[in-house]
């Protein structure tokens, strides 16, 4: 992560109006406890108003903000709504940053947060293996790189594939992924509760014409 990056994080950490120890804003960040020290003291000498010390922890005060984004009611209730799935049904690490953009919202909202309906998700949650798939697939999308996987089919066949991934979607009831397959040489989605194993590969993929997510959902519209 690049220090620009690594200070503009930080800054983010500590919105809320929470006070955050130094160890744990490393531990998010993956780096020492030392780095984000020196991290905070070359905030507080640029003038950020960050509160506190070593061994107690740090906050930021909330005048430090710009004015938010207007949102209208409906905007903010479907952040709300958004907010609410991703915290139930996203995998760990997605989990934690819908669950701290909730507490950001409240923060830099809060009157018309207090005017929304509570939002919540239900029904059927990944198990922990499932969830770190779902790390896996979302950052391999991200990423552009190629994964390989053991899938096993409704009768119980394993088969070995290497995929391009392309997109995630939910059902209500299951996660799915969609991608080319190198095996089958055309798309296809697969059930996240049924994939047996999953590795990232080092190999990067480039869109190719009649390869990529809009041209798998063209298919679809041609096949009605």
């Amino acid at each position: 992560m690049r220090r620009a990056d690594r200070l503009f994080a930080i800054i983010q950490t500590l919105r809320g109006g929470r006070s955050r120890r130094a160890e744990d804003i490393a531990q998010i960040l993956e780096v020492s406890p030392r780095t984000i020290y020196r991290d905070i003291a070359d905030l507080q000498a640029q003038n950020v108003p960050i509160d506190g010390e070593r061994g107690v922890g740090y906050i930021l005060r909330d005048d430090y903000f710009l004015p938010p984004l207007r949102r209208t009611r409906l905007e903010m209730e479907a952040l709300s709504w958004g907010v609410a799935f991703v915290a139930t049904h996203g995998d760990d690490a997605l989990s934690a940053a819908a669950q701290e953009l909730a507490i950001k919202l409240r923060s830099a909202s809060p009157s018309a947060v207090h005017h929304q309906p509570s939002a919540s998700a239900h029904g059927n949650k990944l198990n922990m293996r499932g969830r770190a798939q779902l790390k896996i697939l979302r950052e391999a999308i991200m990423e552009r790189q190629k994964i390989g996987l053991t899938y096993c089919a409704a009768d119980g066949a394993l088969t070995e594939r290497i995929l391009r991934p392309l997109g995630l979607e939910h059902w209500g009831q299951v996660w799915t992924l969609t991608a080319w397959c190198e095996l089958r040489d055309s798309f296809r989605v697969f059930r996240i509760d049924r994939i047996d194993s999953l590795i990232k590969h080092d190999i990067k993929f480039r869109d190719e014409p009649g390869k990529t997510m809009s041209d798998y959902i063209q298919s679809l519209s041609v096949e009605k």
